[in-house]
C-alpha cells in the first residue's frame, strides 16, 4: 500500500505542476514580453481562467499526503515552515494580481496588479525549484550539532541559508549553490512551458517571437540540466544508484531528454499543441527522474546519525491506508471530471472569452 500512495501522491504532484506550472511560466512571459494592453490582458486570461482549478491539485496533493505519509508531511512542514509561508503569499498575490487587474480601467492600478502577477510567479517557480533541491539533497533531520541531536531525528529545521551557502555542509540553508541551479532550472522550464501555453491558447502578437524565446530559452535549460548533473555527483555520489540497480527506472530521464530535444523544433511544428506537449513531457520526465534517483527516500539525511525519511518509515498503519483508499479514489474521479469539464468549457483560444469584467 506504500508504494501504491507514493505512485498515486507523485501523479497528482506532477499533474499540479505541469497544470499550474503553465500558470506559472504564463506569469513570467508575461512580465517579461507583454508590452501593449491587449497582449497583458490575453495573456493574464490565459492563467486567469485556469488558475484557481489547478490549484486543487496542490490541496489534494496535500492531503493525500497528509493521510499517507503523516510522519513527513509533519517533519516537512514544520522544517520548511519558512519557506512555506514565502510561498503561500506568492500563491496569494499571483492569484489577486491575476483577479484585481481588470476591476478598475486604470493604469497605475492595472500596472500594480501585472507586477504582482509576474513576480509571485517568477518567484514561486524559484522556490519550487528550490524545494526540489532540498529534496534530492536531503535535510539535517534531528538537527545534529556536534553529534547530539537537538529534535526528534525525524524532525529538522532550515534556516533560508547558512554562512557557507553551500550544499555540502551538514547544516545547509533552504538555499544554497545547488538548490539554486535547480531553482533556474524550475524557472526556466516554467517559463518555456508557460511560453507554449500562451501559443496554444491565445492570438496574442507576441506568439511568433515566443518560438524564438523558447528556443533560446532551451538552449539554456540544456545548459543547466548539465551543469546539475555533474554537481549533482559531487552533492549526492549516490544519485545513479537507482538508475543501475534497477534500469527500467531509465525510462524517466529518457522522457525529459525527449521532450527537451523535441523543443529545440519549436519553430518547425504545424500544430501549437506540439510544444506544450514536449515541455509537458520535461517537467514530468524531470520530476520523476529525480524521485526515481531517491526512491524508496522521500527525504535523505545530510548526516550519520538520522535515517533518512522513507515511504515505509513515515507511511501511516496499514489499516489507515486501506481505509483511504476507497474515499481516495472516489476524491480523484471527481477532480478528473472536474477537469474533463472544466477543458471542455474552456476549449479553443481564449481572446473572446470574458474574465475579471
Amino acid at each position: 500500500m506504500e508504494i501504491f500512495w507514493y505512485i498515486i501522491i507523485s501523479v497528482v504532484f506532477a499533474i499540479f505542476f505541469i497544470l499550474d506550472g503553465y500558470n506559472f511560466g504564463t506569469g513570467i512571459i508575461h512580465l517579461f514580453f507583454a508590452k501593449t494592453e491587449k497582449d497583458k490582458e490575453v495573456i493574464a486570461k490565459s492563467a486567469g481562467l485556469f488558475w484557481d482549478f489547478n490549484e486543487v491539485w496542490l490541496v489534494a496533493g496535500g492531503a493525500l499526503l497528509f493521510m499517507a505519509f503523516p510522519t513527513f508531511y509533519a517533519s516537512v512542514f514544520s522544517g520548511f515552515y519558512l519557506p512555506l509561508i514565502m510561498v503561500l503569499w506568492l500563491i496569494i498575490f499571483r492569484a489577486i494580481g491575476l483577479e484585481f487587474r481588470s476591476q478598475f480601467n486604470f493604469q497605475m492600478w492595472k500596472d500594480i496588479w501585472d507586477k504582482s502577477f509576474g513576480v509571485a510567479s517568477l518567484l514561486l517557480a524559484l522556490f519550487f525549484g528550490i524545494a526540489l533541491g532540498n529534496i534530492v539533497r536531503g535535510v539535517n533531520l534531528g538537527g545534529i550539532e556536534n553529534g547530539v541531536a537537538t529534535f526528534e531525528l525525524h524532525y529538522f529545521f532550515l534556516p533560508l541559508w547558512n554562512s557557507t551557502f553551500s550544499p555540502l555542509s551538514e547544516t545547509p540553508g533552504v538555499i544554497d549553490w545547488f538548490t539554486i541551479i535547480i531553482g533556474l532550472i524550475s524557472v526556466v522550464t516554467l517559463a518555456i512551458h508557460g511560453a507554449n501555453w500562451i501559443i496554444l491558447k491565445t492570438n496574442s502578437s507576441i506568439n511568433n517571437n515566443l518560438k524564438s524565446v523558447i528556443f533560446k530559452l532551451n538552449i539554456l535549460l540544456a545548459a543547466l540540466t548539465f551543469i546539475s548533473l555533474l554537481v549533482w555527483q559531487i552533492v549526492n555520489p549516490n544519485s545513479l544508484d537507482n538508475f543501475i540497480d534497477k534500469p527500467y527506472l531509465i525510462i524517466f530521464p529518457v522522457i525529459y531528454f525527449l521532450g527537451l530535444l523535441g523543443l529545440f523544433f519549436i519553430k518547425k511544428f504545424k500544430k501549437d499543441i506540439y510544444g506544450f506537449m514536449l515541455s509537458t513531457l520535461v517537467i514530468l520526465g524531470g520530476i520523476t527522474s529525480s524521485l526515481a534517483s531517491l526512491f524508496p527516500v522521500i527525504l535523505p539525511s545530510t548526516n550519520n546519525l538520522s535515517e533518512p525519511l522513507t515511504i515505509y518509515n513515515t507511511a501511516t498503519s496499514e489499516y489507515g491506508l486501506s481505509v483511504a483508499l476507497g474515499w481516495g479514489v472516489i476524491g480523484l474521479i471527481l477532480i478528473a471530471i472536474y477537469l474533463i469539464i472544466q477543458k471542455k468549457l474552456f476549449s479553443g483560444k481564449v481572446d473572446k472569452m470574458d474574465y475579471g469584467h
